[in-house]
């Protein structure tokens, strides 16, 4: 029997499509978030994991051990350990029952963008919001020839005399001297 097509995509005799399977949509807003854009690769790892187990349903009920996360994501268990406190510190994911390590019984998480049991999604992440005394402050400096970093005051050593970086497509590189300690060096 020929298989029907419906909106382009082949179905079974039953009227269902077939091929591309299941997927999981992140919305734009998730994605652009200050909160998304601050997770290390290991939580964007994990959260995706968590989520491609949610199938409609089952939010507050997707199980994710650490052994099962590291050996699937190819990252140890205590980076998995990091992504699952930064996802939740950060409002991706909540934690709905605690894992014991005696019975070995792996923790139940809900995702934070889709509803659980009926009640709203929280959407957490959308409020979250970089401490600011945590951050680290960008190092860049402005000097006359534009925004080049220029090296520390406080090197020591053979390099401590050298001027600011010179160089580009059309000037060369100005030649770093270097300063014989007595230790054999330029004999």
């Amino acid at each position: 029997m020929a298989r029907k097509r419906r909106l382009g995509r082949p179905v079974d005799q039953k009227g269902r499509s077939v091929g591309e399977g299941q997927y999981a949509p992140l919305s734009y807003a998730l994605l652009n978030s200050l909160a998304w854009r601050s997770l290390s690769g290991a939580a964007v790892k994990v959260f995706l994991e968590l989520r491609t187990r949610f199938h409609g349903t089952n939010n507050g009920a997707l199980i994710l051990s650490m052994e099962e996360a590291s050996r699937l994501l190819g990252i140890g268990k205590a980076t998995v350990m990091r992504a699952l406190k930064e996802l939740q510190d950060k409002g991706f994911i909540i934690c709905t029952r605690k894992g014991q390590w005696y019975g070995r019984l792996a923790s139940t998480w809900a995702v934070a963008d889709k509803s659980v049991n009926g009640e709203t999604a929280t959407n957490a992440w959308k409020a979250w919001r970089p401490n600011p005394a945590t951050t680290r402050p960008r190092r860049t400096q402005k000097t006359e020839r534009g925004s080049r970093m220029e090296p520390s005051p406080t090197t020591t050593g053979p390099l401590q005399n050298r001027g600011p970086f010179d160089g580009s497509a059309t000037e060369p590189v100005r030649a770093i001297r270097l300063v014989a300690t007595g230790s054999g060096m330029g004999r």
